[in-house]
């Protein structure tokens, strides 16, 4: 059932994204160097390696670490690299993972291939079994200022909780965060 959701979701969101997002495309191209998209490695379920798509909001040659690792991310940034970082437009292309089946509308953010500690909290808790999302229980409750710790207990209740009517509620409160620009520290 989730699956299904999350294709119909899917095909319905690529059709009426797909205008903004060849205008972020080519706002990307044209402020800065290098390509449109960044494809970064991530865990996925099972603690599978995928490549994630991104729209480009880092400069070329910033390191592939957890931004909040980073001395001064403001400082990687492209020119509309804030801007789509805050609006969440550089997740758009994540549509592509959904439809593919590496990624869920609503489940753990998926963590960079370099990120151990949260790597190994969530296997130790089962949250790796889970397919990871574009949005989840703990971006809803924080996003960017969650301690790992803290965001592994928001994804094991998100496990323990996950229904229909749940992800519908994420979804929801992802949208009204977003649109509040609440929880994004970079």
């Amino acid at each position: 059932m989730k699956r299904l959701f999350d294709l119909a979701l899917g095909l319905v969101a690529l059709v009426i994204l797909v205008v903004p997002a060849l205008v972020v495309a080519l706002l990307v191209k044209g402020t800065s160097d290098g390509p449109i998209l960044y494809w970064s490695e991530r865990v996925g379920r099972n603690n599978n390696i995928f490549r994630m798509p991104k729209f480009r909001s880092m400069r070329i040659g910033t390191p592939a670490v957890a931004t909040h690792l980073l001395l001064d991310p403001s400082a990687h940034l492209t020119p509309i690299g804030g801007f789509l970082r805050k609006s969440s437009l550089d997740e758009l292309p994540q549509l592509w993972s959904i439809l593919r089946g590496d990624m869920s509308f609503v489940g753990p953010r998926p963590a960079l291939f370099n990120q151990d500690d949260l790597i190994s909290l969530r296997t130790e808790k089962g949250v790796h079994i889970l397919r990871p999302g574009l949005t989840g229980w703990a971006q809803v409750n924080g996003r960017d200022e969650l301690p790992i710790p803290v965001k592994v207990k928001y994804d094991e209740e998100y496990a323990q909780k996950q229904s229909f009517v749940f992800d519908i509620k994420i979804l929801v409160l992802t949208f009204v965060k977003v649109v509040g620009r609440e929880g994004v520290s970079h």
